[in-house]
């Protein structure tokens, strides 16, 4: 296999090539799990009753807590390995993914010991109806026994990004969320398990997926390397740094999905048609942020490599570049939302009080890429670079500045505050980090110069 640590030249017309050749595999990798949470959405909203769609709605919300807030292993490993990788630190390759995967293992492992406190806790603190709540716990504890899969599956996904092999992540993903759909369809409509059936085929899916992974990471695995010895591996330094990371991405990822929780229980406590339609536009904001992220990975990957190779012109172009085909890419979704919105709707559900409520709110979603998308993409420059503090404060402040907009804004205009409180919220998160930008740039050491950010 040919050595995939090559200069990228410096001409802009490369560099806007190789953005798009390393961001679509990851769009289209990320744009399978919101089409995955489409179907789950279309299965629940066509069973009887909202309480089936709104019990789907929270279970994914406390998977989004708990997976979620874990993302660091994702996150971490991707700006680790990318730097390692700029650097053609080969040891450094193999040393972080086995460092990530037994940290993974270990989360996961306390994640299936703690449970039933940690489902019941959750789900009473969202809210809903009594109804709701027994479809959210009969989802949770079906899906939950693949925790150690999933969040080993955040670490594979990071270690193939951070190395750029995108294509690879692409077949990952779309592996995983084709065996999701395909056990939907099975334990739903031919077991008839219901909302715990939807729940069970993410678990599967999770589960083969990690047996992929495992292959691939063996077979890409360095070769010529020592042993990896306990010494190397439980490295002081090392260790302390994947700590520092970890606790700085686990706190920024707690208040984003703080926000969004805090938006939900918000929208629960305006019933359930209410919390149906706020949960299906969220697959609007999911698909759009899914779709975004493939060039924030793609700024991982690029800032993460020029750091590590010490190029200061290679970070500065692969910011820029992947800054305008995220602005692109926003103004497409945009676009889509509002002339198509309604009939995405319209497949979602057939409850009519539902889609009329959705409706109402649909101006909201299909404004929210053009604010939000400034927020993704400096994300994947903040994590590249393993700036990680400055992540977390960004967040931080945000989260507080979403907690008073809405309880001011609520208190006037109902559901509609709500929805104005969350693009406030994703446009504080942007304008804070573009402000901490300059620190990056300056931060890198200078060194003799390459040819360019390695890809």
């Amino acid at each position: 296999m040919a050595d995939p640590l090559q200069a990228v030249p410096a001409s802009p017309a490369r560099w806007h090539r190789r953005v798009l050749a390393l961001a679509f595999p990851i769009v289209l990798a990320n744009l399978t799990q919101p089409i995955l949470g489409a179907v789950d959405t279309a299965v629940a909203g066509h069973l009887e009753g909202a309480s089936y769609l709104g019990g789907v709605a929270l279970g994914g919300l406390f998977f989004n807590f708990v997976f979620w807030g874990f993302g660091f292993l994702r996150m971490g490993t991707t700006g680790l390995v990318a730097q390692a990788w700029g650097a053609r630190d080969h040891a450094g390759l193999r040393d972080n993914i086995v460092r990530a995967l037994l940290l993974a293992g270990a989360i996961g492992a306390a994640v299936l010991l703690l449970q039933t406190p940690l489902i019941g806790y959750a789900l009473r603190a969202l809210g809903g109806s009594a109804a709701v709540q027994q479809q959210a716990q009969l989802y949770c504890h079906a899906r939950i026994w693949a925790a150690p899969f999933a969040l080993a599956n955040y670490v594979v996904l990071g270690w193939l990004l951070g190395t750029q092999r995108v294509r690879l992540a692409l077949l990952a993903q779309v592996f995983i969320n084709s065996v999701n759909i395909a056990a939907v369809l099975l334990y739903v409509y031919a077991f008839k398990w219901g909302v715990a059936g939807i729940g069970a085929a993410t678990a599967s899916a999770d589960a083969l997926g990690f047996v992929l992974g495992a292959a691939l990471l063996w077979h890409l695995r360095p070769r010529g390397l020592a042993p990896l010895s306990r010494a190397a591996l439980f490295d002081a330094a090392a260790l302390k740094r994947l700590v520092a990371l970890n606790r700085d991405i686990f706190l920024r990822t707690l208040c984003l999905l703080g926000s969004f929780g805090w938006f939900a229980h918000l929208g629960a406590r305006q019933g359930d048609t209410t919390l149906a339609a706020n949960a299906l536009l969220l697959n609007f904001q999911t698909f759009m942020a899914y779709g975004l992220d493939g060039f924030a990975h793609a700024a991982e990957a690029l800032v993460g490599a020029a750091i590590g190779a010490r190029d200061r012109h290679a970070f500065r172009q692969a910011v820029k570049v992947t800054m305008l085909w995220s602005a692109l890419g926003a103004l497409g979704f945009s676009l889509i939302y509002w002339g198509a919105g309604a009939w995405i709707i319209e497949r979602l559900t057939d409850q009519a009080a539902v889609r009329a409520s959705a409706e109402a709110y649909l101006p909201w979603a299909a404004l929210s890429p053009v604010i939000s998308v400034w927020s993704f993409l400096l994300d994947g420059v903040f994590i590249g670079a393993t700036r990680t503090r400055e992540l977390m404060v960004s967040m931080a402040i945000s989260f507080g500045v979403f907690l008073a907009a809405s309880w001011a804004f609520m208190a006037v205009h109902g559901n509609h505050g709500l929805w104005a409180a969350l693009l406030v919220f994703m446009a504080m998160r942007g304008a804070t980090l573009m402000r901490l930008l300059p620190r990056i740039a300056h931060g890198i050491a200078r060194a003799p110069a390459v040819s360019g950010a390695p890809g």
